[in-house]
């Protein structure tokens, strides 16, 4: 069931026009029921069984039914006055750009308009379009009402169902062309990365910079202490330097300095080399690793034993992405 809300609707600037569209949508929905059971009431079936059962009712209806066009023609003139009446105003308004704009963006509104059978059910067309004006305002709130609950839970596991299909068909198509050796990672390599070598290298080169001095130059204190004691741990395990303790007077010493010599040798290699990363020294480096992994197509030489390897991985990769798609989440929200 919808709720109004009563605050937003007395808080609106459009108040008459809110009270204009309840209006409509009532005879909207008057108007669909009676064009239902005119339409069931043109059976003879249903007319013989009415005569039989209850032929004051019969004898009460069937002049309507025989003049229905002209009753439904009350209420289209009703929706072509209202019709006319907005698009006076948005003309006023200037509410688009152009005055004859409102019938063509508006088009439903008319189309249902029509007196002919088939498309007298396109006013429900019309009654979509109140609704949704309505909860656009947030006068109504549709979502919470169980029809817009049910057929959104089924539309929900329609979309879903149709996109996994269409995913899984394409990823398929995917592993069909890597199997038959398409030319499609030859051209990314070539046309695409190889051309950008230098821009690639620019963004990594920026990128290992910026991680370095943000990851290692705040922390440099706590990661020397920890490379430190890594190392005292190591040659204090190594059995070498161990019998260094035995020498007589000089061997602890010994043993103690080569430590220290050691674990300040790995912390200022390692403290170089991140202060290297960090700075925009870097860049020569980052580019000889893109070179390595981006060559001149003239370097690149063909291996099957590469080539399978690499497809290999591509499918199975692909192959997970099937199967993940292939879960249906819209059951875990049945009852």
């Amino acid at each position: 069931m919808l709720h109004i809300n009563r605050e937003n609707l007395k808080s609106s600037h459009q108040l008459i026009w809110f009270t204009i569209d309840f209006l409509m949508l009532g005879l909207l929905i008057i108007n669909l029921a009676l064009i239902i059971w005119d339409s069931i009431y043109g059976f003879i079936a249903i007319q013989n069984l009415l005569q039989e059962q209850v032929p004051a009712f019969r004898a009460l209806y069937h002049p309507i039914h025989e003049n229905f066009i002209f009753y439904d023609m009350v209420f289209v003139s009703i929706f072509l006055s209202e019709f006319f009446l907005r698009w006076g105003y948005a003309i006023k308004a200037g509410i688009y750009d152009r005055w004859y704009f409102y019938p063509f963006i508006h088009w439903y509104d008319l189309i249902g308009c029509i007196p002919v059978g088939s498309l007298r059910f396109l006013r429900i067309l019309r009654v979509i379009s109140i609704i949704y004006r309505l909860h656009q305002y947030k006068i109504i709130d549709i979502t919470r009402s169980r029809i817009y609950r049910f057929v959104n839970f089924y539309y929900e596991a329609f979309m879903e169902e149709l996109s996994d299909r269409i995913v899984l068909k394409v990823l398929s198509g995917v592993q069909q062309e890597v199997q038959r050796g398409s030319p499609l990672f030859d051209r990314i390599q070539q046309d695409i990365l190889y051309p950008r070598r230098e821009m690639l290298a620019d963004w990594i080169s920026s990128r290992v910079a910026e991680a370095a001095s943000e990851g290692y130059i705040p922390n440099r204190g706590a990661l020397r202490s920890y490379l430190e004691d890594r190392v005292d741990t190591a040659l204090q395990q190594n059995l070498e330097l161990s019998r260094l303790k035995f020498l007589p007077v000089v061997g602890p010493t010994i043993q103690e300095t080569l430590e220290e010599a050691v674990g300040d040798i790995v912390a200022n290699v390692i403290h170089e080399i991140l202060e290297d990363l960090a700075s925009a020294t870097n860049h020569a480096f980052i580019e000889d690793i893109v070179n390595v992994f981006l060559p001149t197509p003239d370097q690149v030489e063909a291996d099957d034993s590469q080539n399978e390897a690499l497809i290999n991985l591509i499918l199975e990769i692909i192959d997970a992405i099937k199967e993940q798609v292939r879960v249906k989440y819209w059951r875990e929200d049945m009852p």
